[in-house]
C-alpha cells in the first residue's frame, strides 16, 4: 500500500449557528516491510469550508430540517464530493439545540441522507473534546506539563474539556452563553430556562419586554463568569447548580492554562464584536471574561480556532483507524450506535466466568426488555495471551455469545492491542457459522457508542466513537 484516500465531513448544529466542513485524510502503512502493518492517517486536509449560517428554527423549540438539509447540500455541490463518497467525519447539535424537541430526530435524518459514513452524535462531554481536538489544544498539550483548559462557548453552553500530556483527564458543561439572552428593539425578547432558574434566587428577577440595558443583565452575566470561574478553580460543589449540566468537574489536577473556542471565542480574541452587531449577551459575556480577576490568574494560550474549532473537529479528528490485522464479515458493516462495554481480563480469573458476567450485565444495560441490541465487548488491557488462552477465551465468548448471534446481532469485539486477527480466526474456526466483527488498537471505555464503516482497500475499517445523549432543558 502507498495511499488511500478518503473524505470526510463535519456538521456542527448549534444554538445560534450552523457550519460544515468537508475533508480528505490520506492513509497509509506506517510499519516496516517485515512488520505488522500499521495503517494511520498521515495528512489531514481541509478541502471545504462552508459559511457561517444562523441554525434555522420553525419556533423555538423546533429545528427548520429541510432548510439544514439544502444548507448541506449546497455545501457539498461546492465542495464538489458527493455524500456518497463520504467514508467518515460527524454531525453534531451542540448547545441548547440538543433540548429541542427534534433534536433527535434532525441528527439522525441528516446523518441518513447527508453521507455515506456520516454518524450523529450530541452531548456536551464529546462536544467539549471535539472542540479541542478541533482548537489545537489537545495536540498544544502534549508538548507541555501544563493541565489546559478549553473552553468552548456558544449560544448556549460552555463546554470544557481539560487536558494534559495529550490526555483529557476530565469534563464539565455549563449553561453558559451568547444566546441565553436575546434583545429586541431594545428590550428583552427570550430568557433561556437555566437563567430563569439561576434568577429564582433573586429578589427581583429579569423578564421578557425588560430593557436590554437593564443593570440586571450585567448581573446575571457576572453570576456565569462567576460560575465559570469557580468550576475552574474547583471551588463549586453545587450538584444542583441551576447552571451546570450534568456532572461537576472530574478532573482532580489544577487548572494551570485556559483557551476559549466558540463562537464567544471570536470576540475575545479577533475583535470580531466590532464587526457586527449582536442582538444577544455574547459580547457583553467576552468582556466580562477578559475583565474577570479570578481568569486572569490563569495562563491564557491561542487557539487555532475559535468559532470552527467544533466543526472543524468533527470533520477532521472524530476518526480513528482500526489495526490491519483484524477480521470482519464485511456483510454486516456498516454498523450504527453501537454501545461498548469494559470486560476487563482479570489474571487471576477464569475467562468464562469473566465472560459471562460481563455480557450479563451489558444484556442488562443495552437492551430493552426481551428485545436484544448488538453490542461490543471491549477488552483494554489484555495480558499476555498463549495460544491455549486466546482459544479458551474464544470459547467463552462463543459460549456466551453465539446464541443470541445473528445476522443483525454479529460478534463484535473491540481490543486495544493487536489479538484481533487471532481471536477472530480462532473464533471462525470453533464455529464458522457466527458473523464476527473483530477489530483492534482502538481506545474506548463502558458507555461509548462506535461506528464501523464498510472495509477499506487497505483492509482497515474507520471507526468512530461517540455519545448519544440528548439533555433536556
Amino acid at each position: 500500500m502507498k495511499t488511500e484516500k478518503i473524505f470526510s465531513a463535519g456538521i456542527d448544529i448549534g444554538t445560534s449557528t450552523t457550519k460544515m466542513v468537508v475533508s480528505s485524510f490520506l492513509l497509509k502503512n506506517v510499519a516496516g516491510i517485515t512488520h505488522v502493518p500499521r495503517i494511520e492517517i498521515i495528512e489531514k486536509t481541509v478541502l471545504h469550508q462552508s459559511p457561517i449560517i444562523r441554525t434555522p428554527f420553525i419556533n423555538k423549540d423546533i429545528i427548520d430540517m429541510k432548510k439544514i438539509e439544502e444548507f448541506i447540500s449546497q455545501q457539498y455541490q461546492l465542495a464538489q464530493i458527493a455524500p456518497s463518497d463520504i467514508a467518515s467525519g460527524a454531525i453534531i447539535i451542540t448547545g441548547e439545540s440538543a433540548t429541542k424537541e427534534n433534536a433527535s430526530e434532525v441528527v439522525h435524518t441528516i446523518a441518513d441522507g447527508a453521507g455515506h459514513f456520516l454518524v450523529a452524535t450530541a452531548g456536551p462531554d464529546l462536544e467539549g473534546i471535539i472542540a479541542a481536538k478541533g482548537a489545537g489544544t489537545l495536540q498544544q498539550s502534549k508538548n507541555t506539563s501544563k493541565v489546559i483548559a478549553n473552553i468552548d462557548i456558544g449560544g448556549g453552553t460552555a463546554n470544557i474539556a481539560v487536558m494534559q500530556f495529550g490526555e483529557v483527564i476530565g469534563t464539565c458543561t455549563l449553561h453558559v452563553g451568547g444566546r441565553l439572552i436575546e434583545f429586541k428593539d431594545g428590550k428583552i425578547q427570550s430568557i433561556s430556562p437555566p437563567l430563569m432558574r439561576l434568577m429564582e434566587r433573586w429578589a427581583n428577577p429579569l423578564a421578557v419586554g425588560d430593557a436590554a440595558e437593564d443593570i440586571r443583565v450585567t448581573h446575571c452575566i457576572e453570576e456565569m463568569v462567576q460560575t465559570l470561574a469557580m468550576i475552574l478553580h474547583g471551588q463549586c460543589r453545587d450538584e444542583k447548580h441551576p447552571l451546570l449540566l450534568g456532572h461537576l468537574p472530574n478532573w482532580h489536577k489544577p487548572v494551570d492554562a485556559i483557551v476559549f473556542t466558540g463562537g464567544v471565542a471570536s470576540c475575545i480574541y479577533e475583535n470580531e464584536c466590532t464587526q457586527r452587531q449582536y442582538d444577544d449577551i455574547g459580547e457583553k459575556l467576552a468582556k466580562m471574561l477578559q475583565q474577570h480577576e479570578q481568569l486572569q490568574s490563569f495562563l491564557w494560550l491561542q487557539p487555532e480556532e475559535t468559532a470552527r474549532a467544533t466543526v472543524t473537529g468533527a470533520g477532521t479528528q472524530t476518526t480513528e483507524i482500526s489495526g490491519a490485522t483484524i477480521q470482519v464479515d464485511a456483510q454486516v458493516l456498516p454498523l450504527k450506535n453501537v454501545p461498548v462495554f469494559n470486560c476487563h481480563i482479570d489474571p487471576l480469573t477464569d475467562f468464562n466466568s469473566t465472560v459471562k458476567t460481563a455480557v450479563e450485565r451489558a444484556n442488562d444495560l443495552f437492551s430493552i426488555e426481551d428485545n436484544r441490541s448488538p453490542f461490543a465487548l471491549y477488552f483494554s488491557e489484555l495480558p499476555y495471551l498463549s495460544f491455549q488462552d486466546v482459544h479458551a477465551l474464544c470459547q467463552a465468548i462463543l459460549l456466551h455469545l453465539a446464541t443470541r448471534c445473528s445476522k443483525d446481532i454479529p460478534i463484535i469485539i473491540v481490543i486495544q492491542s493487536d489479538y484481533a486477527k487471532i481471536m477472530g480466526q480462532t473464533i471462525q474456526a470453533i464455529n464458522a457459522t457466527v458473523p464476527i466483527i473483530c477489530i483492534d488498537q482502538i481506545k474506548v471505555e463502558t458507555g461509548d457508542y462506535i461506528d464501523i464503516g464498510e472495509v477499506l482497500p487497505s483492509g482497515v475499517v474507520p471507526v468512530v466513537v461517540k455519545t448519544l445523549a440528548f439533555h433536556s432543558k
